[in-house]
């Protein structure tokens, strides 16, 4: 009697036992939900370390290694983030969130190279139809100078994306390796209405009517000088009237970039402005920053 009383507690332990595992790995998971709820996520990675170091890891999803480096991601763990990313593409799981976090990491780490993958791979499986991420490729093929991949990324950016300064410097910049000065017109306005003493849209506008007025102004010069006629001189004349509509037009954004930061390359501008104006006091004045 006494034997079979011994052999039912035995088998009662053991069955508490073999029942009792599963049960502390189960509320593993469980805290790190309840953790991850109420924001304590550095507590929430705790749990999952010990999920991971309880469960043999043949058992663990992907997908559970995914949520958990998600999870260490915003708790600032960078290291244990990209492992257990690293675990869940070995088990042929990814998911738009988990390219997304892992281009985020990078970002952190600036590494350049690796959040470029990361986000082209994002955009080969799941497409182009996150604002934030179309946002972020513009701006990773700006900095690497892709232009023609930069300027196929804008045309899938949002219209918030699109009006912002840096955005809108990038595409100016594009716009010129491509020599689409229209759409640089254009680029550089719109950035001048967002901040105008933009230095680089402030030059763009500057430069142009500048060298329009310049250029015409050799040409014709040139021309004349070769047949001296009173028709030809007749011809200057109007011509020099447009040249002074160009430098007219380009002195707003000289004076503001003098006013801004001056130097030796407004200051050439401007003296050859003022010469064309006869004004000589101004004419000289810029000549002297030139020296």
């Amino acid at each position: 009697m006494k034997r079979g009383k011994f052999l039912w507690s035995g088998l009662l332990l053991i069955l508490l036992a073999s029942c009792g595992a599963p049960k502390l790995v189960t509320n593993g998971k469980t805290d790190a939900a309840t953790f991850e709820t109420a924001g304590n996520y550095a507590q929430a990675v705790d749990s999952w370390t010990n999920y991971f170091t309880d469960v043999p890891v043949e058992e663990v999803a992907g997908n559970e290694f995914a949520h958990a480096a998600k999870t260490a991601f915003q708790a600032g763990n960078l290291a244990k983030a990209k492992a257990w990313f690293d675990q869940a593409r070995y088990k042929n799981y990814s998911d738009a969130e988990m390219y997304e976090t892992l281009a985020k990491i990078y970002k952190e780490e600036d590494n350049l190279s690796k959040e470029l993958s990361a986000l082209e791979s994002y955009i080969e499986k799941y497409g182009t139809t996150n604002a934030d991420v179309n946002a972020r490729m513009f701006a990773l093929y700006s900095e690497i100078d892709s232009n023609e991949k930069a300027l196929e990324m804008w045309a899938k950016m949002s219209v918030e994306a699109k009006n912002t300064e840096d955005a809108l410097l990038n595409y100016l910049k594009a716009n010129k390796s491509v020599e689409n000065t229209v759409v640089c017109d254009s680029a550089s306005n719109a950035i001048l209405e967002l901040n105008p003493e933009n230095i680089t849209a402030l030059e763009w506008n500057a430069k142009k009517y500048y060298w329009a007025g310049q250029n015409r102004y050799k040409r014709e010069m040139d021309k004349y000088n070769q047949k001296k006629t009173t028709k030809t001189y007749n011809v200057l004349l109007k011509e020099l009237d447009l040249v002074t509509a160009d430098f007219k037009r380009a002195l707003p954004y000289l004076n503001k970039l003098w006013e801004i930061e001056p130097g030796k390359e407004y200051a050439g501008y401007l003296a050859n402005i003022y010469a064309l104006f006869g004004d000589e006091k101004k004419t000289n004045y810029y000549k002297n920053y030139r020296k």
